[in-house]
């Protein structure tokens, strides 16, 4: 006798739970708020995450959820190549948005070096978006896990462990090939050095 849903195997089940731990939005903003508290544990640190989450998260969020209930895009992953054709031409201004916030506030040189470094990586995901659509899962999750690394070893090295995890699942659940993904967490690698120095 069939209940009506589907039994998804643990192994499923684990991989959705990993990719939407994962997601760029959610992996970045946990990234933000642990490098806060772990550096800036103080007035200028609320005020770093309250401007980041009034000129970047929450309207990012609002894009990604609001596209994908209105039928823009198919999911708030955006994981259809054609269309995130419409998803970077707005995800970048709210960027954009973002950086000119932080230099106006005079932010910590490695918030705004941060948001500048993510503005570049998401106009190169548009442009590489011609050709491939690239992981930006496993791009910020890459990204992030570096910039964690070097403020705190262990806590980088539990981010690592997470983005390979965040890799695994994009691959499992047939959200990307390999080569898509390879690209994702190469230039997120190279963002988070260049963010990191």
């Amino acid at each position: 006798m069939s209940s009506g849903k589907t039994d998804l195997k643990p192994v499923v089940v684990l991989a959705r739970c990993i990719s939407w731990i994962g997601h760029p939005l959610v992996f970045i903003s946990l990234s933000v708020a642990i490098i806060i508290i772990l550096r800036l544990a103080n007035r200028a640190g609320l005020a770093l995450l309250l401007t980041l989450l009034v000129t970047l998260i929450l309207p990012m969020g609002l894009l990604l959820f609001w596209g994908a209930r209105t039928g823009r895009w198919s999911d708030a992953d955006v994981s259809i190549r054609s269309e995130r054709v419409r998803f970077y031409p707005r995800a970048i201004p709210i960027s954009v948005m973002a950086v000119i916030a932080l230099w106006l506030l005079r932010a910590p040189a490695m918030a705004l070096h941060g948001a500048v470094v993510t503005l570049f990586l998401l106009l190169v995901a548009a442009l590489v978006n011609f050709r491939i659509k690239l992981s930006l899962h496993a791009l910020f999750a890459f990204y992030s896990a570096i910039i964690l690394f070097v403020v705190h070893p262990v806590v980088g090295a539990i981010a690592f462990a997470l983005a390979f995890l965040v890799f695994w699942s994009r691959l499992y659940l047939g959200r990307h090939d390999l080569l898509e993904t390879l690209v994702g967490a190469s230039l997120g690698l190279l963002g988070g050095v260049v963010t990191a120095l």
